[in-house]
């Protein structure tokens, strides 16, 4: 893993996979968000994803939207319908990335897109290829088929691509080694089986052995989403060991809320991200 510095490469973009959780532990976890592309609109989205870095938020999963995502609950269907009624595919999330990312100084970009809506049409490697070029420091698959894992881990390493693997509490312990093995930018340990913003909070008596484990497989990152809603919950986090928690369903919900009531969407949601965290952030102060 990355001591957390960035460099540059010949098209300007932030080198990919540098610095997922930096400094992160127990006493201080990590956070990552979960947004669809497209909701709010690309040009709101651009100011969230500032804002989102300005709050030291260490992770944005930014997800292609794709309709009728059987692991998703309603509120993220929702957000993914509106995503796609404004016609936001994957070449609009490509160029999002690519104009936003070099801004960015704390927030990497995880892409999150769906095999069958936006990766298989493409092909996998041209798909990779294009992630990487865009400036994503990640890739996560959702619903690729488990004859295909193989195949898109070794052309992600082969093309130098970072991905997100993921398992749950109860995977096969082979599953659990080969997402160790192969996470290259962090190792997303989902707490439940279902659907997002339907589960409750993570079982910690049953996540604790499991993210033991998997710390003693692997030197990236173990972040646990799924359940993951409040400041406690995100401590909870750290607290089992992880090096991050994952927050989806709530923050996309709060972005519905703000956006039908006409409220400050990024006063709102800054105010939303602040109380997901114990310890202030401390706001960087400008030189003279």
């Amino acid at each position: 893993m990355s001591d957390g510095t960035d460099s540059t490469d010949s098209a300007g973009h932030t080198d990919a996979g540098t610095g997922f959780f930096p400094g992160r532990g127990p006493a201080d976890p990590g956070l990552a968000l979960f947004l669809n592309a497209g909701d709010p609109g690309l040009d709101r989205l651009d100011e969230l994803v500032r804002l989102l870095d300005a709050e030291r938020v260490d992770c944005l999963e930014l997800a292609v939207p794709f309709p009728d995502s059987v692991t998703d609950g309603p509120v993220i269907r929702r957000s993914a319908r509106r995503a796609l009624d404004r016609g936001v595919d994957l070449d609009a999330v490509l160029g999002f990335v690519e104009r936003v990312r070099p801004d960015l100084r704390h927030t990497r970009i995880a892409l999150l897109a769906d095999w069958g809506h936006s990766v298989k049409p493409v092909g996998l490697e041209e798909f990779l290829r294009r992630a990487r070029g865009a400036g994503a420091d990640a890739t996560l698959l959702h619903g690729l088929p488990p004859l295909a894992r193989r195949r898109y881990l070794e052309a992600a390493e082969r093309i130098g691509q970072p991905v997100v693997t993921t398992c749950y509490p109860n995977s096969a312990g082979e599953v659990l080694a080969e997402s160790a093995e192969f996470a290259s930018a962090y190792l997303y340990l989902v707490a439940h089986f279902g659907r997002s913003g339907t589960a409750p909070a993570p079982d910690r008596s049953a996540l604790a052995p499991v993210v033991a484990t998997l710390k003693g497989l692997t030197a990236a990152p173990v972040a646990v989403g799924f359940g993951v809603r409040t400041a406690e919950d995100v401590a909870a986090m750290g607290e089992l060991g992880a090096d991050a928690a994952i927050v989806g369903s709530a923050l996309v919900a709060e972005t519905e809320r703000v956006l039908e009531s006409g409220g400050d969407l990024l006063a709102e949601l800054r105010g939303f991200v602040r109380g997901l965290r114990h310890t202030p952030v401390r706001e960087e102060q400008p030189t003279n």
